[in-house]
């Protein structure tokens, strides 16, 4: 069976060049011009991946990608006209997986599907659960708890703190964690690395007063035990 892609954008010509491009790779392909309609095919398919517009009519791209995550964890891309860090760490936030600023090659899309989706393929793998200290991590459950206390996190929170805590004690770069979080070169945003890790900070060294994320200055991050 083909994986099926639904193609979510308003710009006409924009949606068919993707079709026809995705169509020759193999993929099955679905389109949709606004973003209530893109929605209601996103919960109505079988879609292996969602390749979604940021500024759409009826529905935001932002609002779209919220909706989907409340339901499923099917791969989403977002496009977007816009180059801002603010708007790419909004629409991660969100819930996408990926996130391409026009006009992008076709090549680098179709490269980042294919990562997006084998990415998919390993879910659902581990039945496993980290811990540091009094943190647990628990992978299938996508939940965190601090003492047995709730933490709640974003997707893209929790896939970092994965990371790190699959790495403890290990110095990784923004480098690094750019590549395997958001699974590419994030165009060299460092410093979108920078502001999730912030995020985790406020949420967990912060608020039970301990110290798990290191920063090495000039090179990255180290996640290890230090709660005294």
């Amino acid at each position: 069976m083909k994986t099926k892609i639904l193609v979510i954008e308003d710009e006409v010509k924009i949606a068919r060049f993707l079709e026809l491009e995705l169509n020759h790779e193999g993929y099955a392909v679905e389109v949709a011009h606004d973003g209530r309609l893109g929605y209601e095919k996103a919960m109505a398919g079988d879609i292996d991946l969602i390749i979604l517009d940021l500024m759409l009519p009826g529905l935001s791209g932002i609002e779209v990608c919220r909706r989907v995550r409340r339901e499923s964890d099917v791969p989403i891309i977002m496009l977007t006209a816009k180059d801002d860090v603010s708007d790419k760490v909004m629409g991660l936030d969100s819930g996408a997986d990926d996130y391409m600023t026009k006009s992008f090659a076709i090549e680098e899309l179709l490269a980042r599907i294919r990562v997006v989706l084998k990415r998919k393929g390993k879910r659902g793998a581990n039945n496993l659960q980290l811990e540091c200290g009094k943190l647990s991590l628990f992978v299938d459950e996508h939940r965190v708890t601090y003492s047995g206390k709730e933490i709640s996190l974003s997707k893209k929170e929790f896939e970092l703190l994965k990371y790190l805590m699959e790495n403890k004690g290990i110095v990784l770069t923004r480098e690094k964690i750019l590549d395997h979080v958001w699974g590419y070169d994030f165009y060299g945003d460092t410093n979108v690395t920078d502001v999730y890790i912030k995020y985790l900070r406020n949420k967990i060294d912060q608020q039970f007063a301990v110290q798990f994320i290191h920063t090495v200055r000039g090179v990255g991050y180290i996640f290890k035990q230090n709660e005294e």
